[in-house]
């Protein structure tokens, strides 16, 4: 009978341990997928800044290229913009959006 309890207890610490384990990766999901998308075709200065590696400079930019060439197509198009490189670009890829 005491070998039942003590094989019980240890099957349920492990399937604790084994199920706590995975909350942080849940956790880590959620968090990942609640990133509000910020659209380069309307952002203001101050939504572009928000973004990595973008500074008051380069949203100025992102601005002034919108303003002279129009919407962009495809957030790719990002890259014609000077100071925004392939680097840059794969920085902020999955936070934007047009």
């Amino acid at each position: 009978m005491k070998q039942y309890l003590v094989k019980g207890m240890v099957l349920s610490l492990v399937l604790a341990v084994a199920l706590t384990a995975f909350v942080p990766i849940e956790s880590y999901a959620a968090s990942q997928t609640s990133i509000k998308k910020i659209n380069i075709n309307t952002a203001s200065l101050t939504e572009l800044q928000q973004l990595p590696r973008i500074g008051e400079k380069v949203a100025q930019r992102i601005i002034d290229f919108r303003k002279e060439n129009g919407k962009f197509k495809s957030t790719t198009d990002l890259l014609k913009v000077k100071g925004i490189g392939e680097k840059v670009f794969a920085s902020l890829k999955d936070r934007i959006t047009v």
